[in-house]
């Protein structure tokens, strides 16, 4: 059976694909099936796509989501039904937690709630044997008009997973995305990478979360090798940091054999002088951490995380110190957050120091603890599901806190990153100054 997934661009198309399919794909080839990647970019709309469908003549279509893709997709898809029968199923983050809106709409057969490996190997040969069938219920799989799934236990051994179809990625200059675990055991209350293991967790089976071998990750960057230059691998972790022993023996067994720089995404309740030292003499060159708030009170009662801003102080000293750069992630308009609070952030991002960072208003990301609270207080407006899930403006009507001011904090980041470009510039022609503010500012208004 050949199943051909869509990748939805919804902000540029320079980066990587969505890594879901990757592994699907891998999976599927492993057990015989065909799988091909379709990118549709930003200037794509539906008629091509639907054109460009037809011609790869696939049996299942498949489309990895976040809830920011989830707009342009059901119109994509709206427009395919109306050209082709073709089944469609959906997965990942947005139809896991919400598979009623998804199946609702026109175009969408399946929702893969969880995990989709050994749940998207039964569709396909569940539709090559005509079904499937209502008193034959597919774990993890939602049809349309059907009940919500049984969920199949998380795949293990995670090593048994084939290596992700790279094909699928559409990496480019010799850069490589890796994941080494699913999962993450904090309990931060706006991410939904956390939801997946409470969901597990509700169905009472085994935990969600799992690390491949560090024997097993070195065997996939050894197959990329060979397959080509291998320039500089990003892990995708959550966390990268979180078992130290893990760590240690990932530095000692990389830098004796790769030394390739590398970067990852890590706590800074995970780390510590010792262990980013480690990681510099193995090739880390870059490391994001979320700081989130500068607010110790936002942090700590609104987002479940209970580091200090003592603690940001230092991990982003250690990492300097260690020659490694360090990436910072900030939000703003968390329900309950004060203008004066969002000010903190401003004030702490000053006195880190970061090489680069990122600044987004809060979504209420279906799934999420935070969004729960949205839901609940009446803080959603009620067309929110029409509304784009963007990262300039907010759209909560939260008591005390107005858009606009959300908004005006939001500039005032866009100004902070203007200023850091010219800082970074030296001595640069004015009119490529120029150049660049203005992509900054159309790329901030995107959100």
């Amino acid at each position: 059976m050949r199943v051909l997934f869509l990748e939805v661009d919804t902000e540029s198309e320079w980066a990587v694909a969505s890594l879901g399919p990757g592994f699907l794909a891998a999976y599927l080839r492993a057990h015989g099936h065909e799988a091909a990647l379709l990118r549709v970019g930003l200037g794509t709309d539906a008629p091509p796509m639907v054109a460009a469908v037809r011609e790869a003549a696939p049996d299942l279509v498949g489309v990895s989501l976040t809830t920011r893709q989830w707009q342009r997709a059901r119109a994509l898809l709206g427009a395919l039904r109306r050209e082709s029968n073709v089944p469609v199923v959906v997965g990942g983050l947005h139809p896991t937690f919400s598979p009623e809106d998804c199946l609702a709409a026109e175009g969408v057969d399946f929702a893969c709630l969880g995990e989709g490996e050994g749940a998207l190997l039964e569709l396909v040969q569940a539709l090559e044997a005509g079904g499937p069938w209502p008193d034959r219920p597919i774990a993890n799989i939602m049809a349309k008009g059907g009940a919500r799934p049984p969920l199949r236990p998380p795949f293990a051994p995670i090593d048994a997973l084939p290596f992700t179809a790279r094909d699928m990625l559409d990496e480019r200059w010799g850069v490589a995305h890796v994941s080494t675990q699913r999962g993450c055991p904090f309990p931060c209350t706006y991410c939904g990478a956390r939801m997946f293991d409470q969901l597990y967790a509700e169905a009472g089976g085994p935990a969600y979360g799992r690390r491949r071998s560090v024997g097993n990750v070195l065997e996939e960057l050894r197959a990329l090798r060979a397959a080509g230059p291998l320039n500089y691998v990003i892990f995708l972790d959550d966390t990268f940091t979180i078992h130290h022993p893990w760590v240690f023996e990932f530095c000692r067994a990389y830098a004796a054999e790769f030394a390739i720089p590398f970067s990852l995404h890590a706590r800074v309740e995970t780390v510590n002088e010792r262990l980013l030292g480690a990681l510099a003499t193995a090739g880390c060159r870059h490391i994001v951490y979320g700081v989130e708030s500068g607010s110790e009170r936002v942090r700590r009662e609104i987002m479940l995380r209970s580091a200090t801003n003592q603690r940001f102080r230092d991990v982003f000293r250690w990492t300097r110190e260690a020659g490694i750069m360090a990436t910072a992630n900030y939000m703003m308009g968390t329900p309950g957050e004060t203008l004066a609070e969002m000010e903190e952030t401003i004030a702490l991002h000053h006195e880190l120091q970061p090489a680069d960072f990122g600044y987004f208003v809060f979504y209420p990301y279906p799934g999420t603890a935070l969004f729960q609270t949205c839901l609940e207080k009446g803080w959603l407006p009620e067309d929110w599901r029409e509304r784009p899930a963007v990262h300039s403006r907010s759209i909560l009507r939260l008591p005390g806190v107005t858009p606009e001011g959300i908004e005006g904090i939001y500039a005032r980041w866009t100004e902070i990153r203007i200023t850091a470009t010219r800082k970074r510039a030296g001595n640069a022609p004015d009119a490529a100054l120029r150049e660049a503010e203005d992509g900054l500012r159309a790329h901030a208004a995107l959100g």
